[in-house]
């Protein structure tokens, strides 16, 4: 039986540019079976199999033979069929796990929808952090306005401006929160929000919005930075 060989290297050193993809390489042939080599894709001229594989792949199989023992001449038949069978279920778990999307904080179904109004870049969208600059009209159902950035009628000589906040961190209610961020640069939209993520049980008595409203807004999302 062969003697076993000792770790060149340690974790830190694999991960550094100290060791090299061929060096590992030129280990793993001289040491592992042909069984473990045939699995690793790592039969063959040492230069091309560097060429096609990745160093973490090869960084994987070196600490792969020392958790296996599959060395040379230490192997069965049985004790490969099983090891091929377990190396298997563990890359489809890999695969698994990298193909699974993230779980959200919260499942809770969207208490908003969006009827986009004008078509915005599709390219510039805005993530949780960004300073957005909208125009906006508030309304309650039954049409009445409480809030608007907008000139309009005797309030055309009043100078208006975008409004700025950061999204996604709670600076507005969270019907806008959620709703900005699922539009692009330059896209006009009207959002019915449904008081949980608008005002609540309190509304906002000085803006005239009643308790549990439901309200729609008109925003343009004028710009992102």
């Amino acid at each position: 039986m062969a003697a076993e060989p000792t770790r060149q290297w340690s974790k830190e050193q694999l991960q550094s540019d100290d060791v090299t993809k061929k060096e590992i390489i030129v280990f793993l042939q001289e040491n592992a079976s042909e069984q473990f080599l045939s699995e690793f894709n790592l039969m063959g001229n040492v230069k091309s199999v560097a060429k096609s594989a990745k160093k973490e792949k090869m960084i994987k199989a070196y600490n792969h033979l020392f958790e296996t023992k599959r060395f040379k001449g230490t192997e069965c038949a049985e004790n490969v069929t099983q090891q091929l069978k377990d190396l298997k279920v563990e890359d489809a778990q890999d695969k698994v796990k990298k193909k699974k999307p993230e779980v959200t904080v919260s499942e809770e179904p969207p208490k908003y929808s969006k009827t986009t109004l004008h078509k915005g870049d599709k390219i510039n969208f805005p993530k949780k952090g960004d300073t957005v600059h909208c125009w906006y009209t508030g309304m309650l159902e039954d049409g009445t306005v409480f809030d608007s950035n907008i000139a309009s009628g005797s309030k055309k000589k009043k100078v208006t401006k975008p409004l700025s906040f950061k999204v996604g961190v709670g600076k507005v209610i969270r019907g806008w929160d959620e709703a900005l961020l699922t539009m692009s640069k330059g896209e006009k939209a009207q959002l019915q929000i449904e008081s949980e993520w608008g005002y609540g049980k309190k509304g906002q008595p000085e803006a005239k919005i009643p308790p549990n409203a439901k309200l729609i807004f008109e925003v343009e999302l004028v710009d992102i930075e």
